[in-house]
């Protein structure tokens, strides 16, 4: 059988290139896009070339990306411009292929096996994407070339971000030249606590880890022992999906506070804002959840506190006073008053929302179809249009979050 050809497409610096595609007098200066210190989210999104070459990485404190970079112009996220082009980039992408899938808001995997009689072997087309991209979005796209997902990941990751074509294909002819010497926690799939337990059975590279005994590797780990193995030998037999992200397990909203909580009476404003958007994705996506959960983080960094819970609930929900009367309860049970920097709420064992049980101390319809108008009336007419009356109180967050998107203004 023909060897398949994938593609992960990566965005160069995505969220600054796109500030820099919109703004022109950028074009020759060192940017950072980074979060508000004051909302507690004042860490590097992104940073440019330019700004990286300064010493400038991703997930870095603001204060510290100016130290390195005094004379970087530092841009607020735009969430919803970098969702457009993102969008944008797949439009292009799905011109050579239908079979794409979204890894990540600059990543996207590519089966384009089907595809190399129209537009050429897949380096030919992988450089006809660059161009496609650069012309019309102005951002610069690398992209790595396998026979799988993985090799193509890898491929991009620790090879084509670091040459000048942006382009590099890893296969079994290649593999052990350029795959193999890499230390083992380059591999995809290997974290640090990983690392430190191969490195103590004197597997350095990723070489040492393929060619390590399968036996004893299985003996250790069971299936994750043959995984590692596998990913290390290059195998891999996940397909390009373009439904991935459907059929999720659990649905959760997390958020930083924007300062300190420290009363009950403000934590159940946030525990309800929570468990209204947790329930509003919920039936967005037609389906209820039997098992509440709550998290919290205290605000002491140098004395980490916090718990995470959950509670499973007699018949599955969608319901946001239901999935709030839960949390509250669990938030009240494990809080131990200090104050709080994070607190989440989550829904999980999902199942359709096709079929309800009934009862008969409430009116499970009525409910039911209070929750869908509520929601058809935030559709049309925005996240605020109608609120629980605690969203107007001092430490309500609604309004603030109704104007973000994944924690940053749109």
């Amino acid at each position: 059988m023909k060897n398949r050809a994938i593609f992960l497409v990566d965005m160069e610096s995505f969220y600054a290139s796109v500030e820099k595609a919109d703004d022109p007098t950028l074009k020759n200066r060192p940017v950072i896009v980074s979060g508000d210190p004051k909302e507690r989210n004042g860490v590097v999104l992104a940073a440019c070339p330019l700004a990286k070459r300064m010493g400038v990485k991703n997930a870095i404190r603001l204060w510290e990306a100016q130290e390195k970079c005094p004379e970087a112009v530092v841009v607020r996220p735009r969430m919803q411009r970098y969702i457009d082009v993102s969008l944008q980039i797949t439009e292009i992408l799905e011109r050579f292929t239908d079979q794409v899938e979204p890894y990540s808001i600059d990543e996207q995997f590519l089966d384009v096996t089907g595809s190399e009689k129209l537009f050429g072997p897949p380096w030919e087309m992988a450089k006809k994407m660059q161009a496609a991209i650069r012309k019309e979005t102005h951002v610069r796209a690398r992209i790595g070339i396998g026979p799988n997902k993985l090799l193509a990941k890898m491929a991009c990751e620790r090879f084509s971000k670091k040459n000048k074509k942006g382009i590099f294909e890893l296969n079994e002819s290649n593999l052990e030249c350029h795959m193999w010497p890499l230390p083992v926690e380059d591999l995809h799939g290997v974290g640090s606590k990983m690392s430190r337990h191969l490195r103590n059975m004197g597997i350095r590279t990723i070489g040492g880890l393929a060619t390590y005994p399968l036996s004893i590797l299985k003996k250790r780990w069971g299936i994750s022992g043959q995984v590692l193995w596998e990913s290390a030998n290059g195998i891999d037999a996940s397909p390009v999906r373009r439904d991935s992200h459907d059929g999720q397990k659990a649905i959760g909203h997390g958020m930083t506070l924007p300062r300190n909580y420290e009363t009950i009476s403000e934590m159940k404003v946030v525990l309800l804002e929570l468990s209204e958007e947790v329930c509003r994705r919920a039936r967005l996506n037609d389906v209820m959840g039997t098992t509440v959960s709550v998290g919290a983080r205290g605000a002491n960094r140098d004395v980490p506190t916090g718990f995470h819970r959950q509670v499973t609930l007699y018949h599955p929900t969608n319901n946001t006073l239901d999935v709030y009367a839960s949390a509250l309860t669990l938030f009240q049970r494990f809080w131990d008053g200090s104050p709080i920097r994070k607190i989440s709420v989550g829904l999980s064992n999902l199942c359709s929302d096709k079929y309800v049980q009934l009862d008969l101390f409430q009116d499970v319809t009525r409910k039911r179809n209070l929750g869908y108008t509520t929601d058809w009336i935030k559709n049309k007419f925005g996240d605020t249009a109608i609120i629980y009356a605690s969203s107007l109180t001092s430490a309500a967050q609604a309004f603030h979050r109704a104007a973000k998107i994944g924690g940053h203004y749109k």
